[in-house]
């Protein structure tokens, strides 16, 4: 712990903080979640998944419980119902490893398709964080937060991009911390502000409100759960941490039990998720250190402050937020590079780039994780048929010069056009074998 201690996993720590404040801020000022027991049961659960993990495995919010809770205003029972819902279903395939079953035939582009949408729906909401006070100057323009703080973040982070000892996200997060006092001081709203002990209450859904919650908000959200928080996160994990490989049945039980104790007491449910652990991975975070940081933080902050924390929270310049979540979403993005495993096979290459481009575009056109995997699965599932059953691809026609007559240089003495020379030839390029075909290429160069 000692060796990781630096600034750079404080800094990492803030990573995911550009998903996590807008939706917990207006989550508590709509009622239907308390910022004391998010606050707590968040830093709770950051410093337990540091400590079981020994990663900086992310906890972030169920982000489409949130989004229709605060479309359908969602009392603190229908939120509780819908997280305690997912969680059960979620809790149960992991016990019972059919998760497991599922996600052996999942195929690696359909993981980096759900990767790289994710990657594109979350730019887009820091996009649209930049945009809520998008002025350069004129009336409209707030001196604490406009496009000119936005763009002079983003080009902090692009020249320290390549420097990742710069806390970069630390720097950000505490000059936003800055104006958002001096808000909150220049509108003489300090006096809002009630330091103390600040206790969590608990909060027992009825049927009604559980059977709502649930149908509404929770069926959506278990796809995303399942895809994002536990399939592409254990991918993510693997390649961003070489030799670490998370159990699938840990992941779910972990987003299980933080729900069915957290949202018996008001708390916003909670998840893992690719882009958190994305985020937090660009900022620094290297260890469970940067979770143990984040959640003492959230635990000290939401006892001391609790509810009235709020009137400091919302003057946090939404520019920065949109900064940090638009760049933790390219980190997330990035990982789509290696989207097959037969990078000497173009047949294949093409096909499972494709696969790729159809589940990202799927996801974020129909803006659901569930389809964007559906789409992504039959599109593999075509493809496999047809390189299974379906004619080989022709050769190029550099590789085919040898076809042309006895008096090409290329040709080898003895080997003339359609013998079993060129058939093994035609075969090494449909099935991916390089050696043979590589070999002729170079001669044909030559």
């Amino acid at each position: 712990m000692r060796d990781h201690l630096t600034p750079r996993e404080f800094s990492g720590a803030l990573g995911d903080i550009g998903t996590l404040v807008p939706i917990l801020i207006s989550l508590t000022i709509q009622g239907s979640a308390s910022l004391t027991s998010s606050l707590f049961f968040g830093g709770l659960w950051n410093i337990l998944t540091g400590f079981f993990y020994g990663i900086p495995m992310c906890v972030q919010p169920m982000k489409s419980i949130a989004a229709i809770a605060l479309t359908n205003k969602f009392t603190p029972g229908e939120l509780a119902g819908a997280g305690l819902g997912v969680s059960a279903i979620v809790f149960f395939l992991g016990v019972s490893r059919l998760l497991w079953l599922v996600t052996r035939f999942v195929p690696i582009p359909v993981v980096k398709g759900l990767q790289l949408g994710t990657c594109f729906q979350l730019c887009k909401k820091g996009i649209s964080l930049i945009k809520t006070n998008a002025s350069f100057w004129g009336d409209s323009a707030i001196w604490s937060d406009n496009l000119w703080w936005a763009c002079s973040s983003f080009l902090l982070v692009l020249f320290v991009y390549e420097r990742r000892r710069v806390p970069v996200a630390l720097l950000i997060f505490c000059l936003g911390v800055v104006f958002a006092l001096a808000q909150t001081g220049s509108h003489q709203q300090f006096d809002q502000v009630h330091p103390g002990a600040h206790f969590v209450h608990v909060v027992v859904p009825s049927s009604e409100e559980f059977r709502d919650g649930f149908l509404s908000a929770g069926l959506g959200q278990l796809p995303l759960t399942l895809l994002n928080s536990v399939v592409a996160l254990a991918a993510l994990s693997r390649e961003l941490f070489p030799g670490y490989d998370p159990s699938l049945t840990h992941i779910t039980m972990s987003i299980g039990v933080m729900n069915l104790v957290g949202c018996l007491f008001g708390s916003m449910p909670f998840c893992h998720g690719s882009g958190g652990l994305a985020g937090q991975y660009f900022f620094g975070a290297r260890t469970e250190l940067s979770l143990y940081f984040l959640g003492t933080i959230k635990i000290l902050v939401g006892i001391v402050f609790g509810e009235s924390l709020l009137v400091i929270l919302k003057w946090f310049p939404s520019s920065f937020l949109g900064v940090m979540l638009f760049m933790a979403s390219i980190e997330l993005g990035l990982v789509a590079r290696n989207f097959t495993l037969h990078e000497h096979n173009e047949r294949r290459r093409r096909h499972d780039f494709v696969v790729l481009l159809c589940t990202a575009a799927a996801l974020v056109g129909f803006s659901h994780d569930g389809l964007g995997f559906v789409v992504g699965m039959v599109t593999g599932l075509v493809f496999w048929i047809l390189r299974r059953y379906g004619p080989s691809d022709e050769l190029p026609a550099l590789a085919l010069l040898s076809s042309e007559g006895d008096e090409h240089p290329s040709v080898s003495a003895g080997s003339k056009p359609g013998t079993a020379h060129d058939s093994r030839l035609a075969d090494s390029y449909a099935t991916g074998d390089s050696s043979l075909l590589g070999a002729k290429l170079t001669q044909s160069c030559a």
